[in-house]
């Protein structure tokens, strides 16, 4: 079986649909098998690439790892550099990790595009989690392969290939002990609740969720095309609730959201969007809906006759 070929592919194909690759990429580097058969995969396509290679400082070894992935990285024909960081807690460990590591990348990567290495089983993951906590379409449609700077050629491997991927080129990958450790969630859809519906279902799962993050996508894509076009006549630094009453909740309440962001809400919840999008459809609506504020105010929205407003409320 021809994995490497597989995932060289699958590189390629990315690069040809996304000019930004040609003038050379960058590549997250862990070591383990996925990031590493692609790092192998983008050097075999022809592009310039540089390794960005981050240590979280999380394990003892961490140093010693992040130095052997850049020295392999070299051996492959790739510039490489070690980004170190300090991970923070806001959030729990996962997420505090993800955050540092993707600032790092972002501000090492002197304008190119940054090739990560998520693969089918990654998305399936990530599909399967947002279900699981009851997240909208935005969330099941699970990650993009271009979303600038950040691309995913992978995302139609399956992370069995770039291990045969590794094996068949002689790469000797790292394997974090954190990837195996049932105290993070995604870890036990890995390994328990994936297999676990592959059997129930007789297969296909991984495969299957991917399909719907794509058919979710192609949807929210067209709804975020119609959102835009209400908020161009709604937004502003109020928001007009006649021009959206009557538009279809699944475009009322992105525009909503897109209003909230750009009022100064953090990355809106649904109860919150929720909330606003109750006073935009509620000619009578009184109430104040809290979005956010610092120690001394909170930000507020409220209604006053056709339009929604935001203000700060002393604390």
């Amino acid at each position: 079986m021809d994995a490497a070929g597989a995932v060289t592919r699958a590189v390629t194909r990315f690069a040809t649909a996304v000019p930004a690759a040609a003038d050379g990429v960058c590549v997250g580097l862990s070591g383990g098998p996925d990031s590493l058969a692609l790092l192998a995969a983008t050097v075999r396509s022809g592009l310039d690439v540089r390794a960005l290679v981050v240590d979280h400082g999380l394990q003892a070894t961490s140093g010693p790892v992040a130095a052997g992935a850049a020295a392999t990285a070299r051996r492959l024909g790739a510039d490489a550099e070690v980004l170190t960081v300090e991970v923070g807690s806001v959030g729990g460990l996962e997420a505090a990790a993800r955050d540092a590591r993707y600032r790092a990348l972002d501000d090492a990567r002197a304008g190119r595009p940054v090739l990560l290495a998520h693969t089918a089983d990654d998305q399936a993951e990530t599909v399967l989690l947002g279900l699981a906590r009851g997240s909208g379409a935005r969330s099941l449609a699970g990650m993009r392969e271009w979303n600038a700077p950040w691309g995913r050629p992978l995302l139609g491997i399956r992370r069995s290939q770039t291990v045969s991927a590794c094996a068949e080129l002689g790469l000797r990958p790292h394997h974090d002990p954190h990837n195996r450790d049932p105290r993070f969630t995604r870890v036990r859809v890995r390994a328990e609740v994936l297999p676990l519906l592959d059997d129930v279902l007789r297969g296909g799962v991984v495969e299957a969720l991917g399909r719907t993050a794509s058919a979710l996508r192609a949807d929210n894509d067209a709804l975020d095309d119609y959102a835009a076009e209400a908020y161009e006549l709604a937004g502003g630094e109020e928001l007009d609730t006649r021009t959206l009453s009557g538009l279809p909740a699944a475009v009322r309440t992105r525009v909503v959201r897109r209003w909230l962001l750009e009022i100064g809400a953090t990355e809106p919840t649904h109860r919150v969007i929720s909330a606003v999008d109750d006073l935009v459809t509620d000619v009578r609506a009184r109430g104040q809906v809290a979005i956010g504020g610092d120690p001394s105010a909170r930000r507020v929205v409220e209604r006053s006759g056709e339009r929604l407003a935001v203000r700060l409320v002393e604390r």
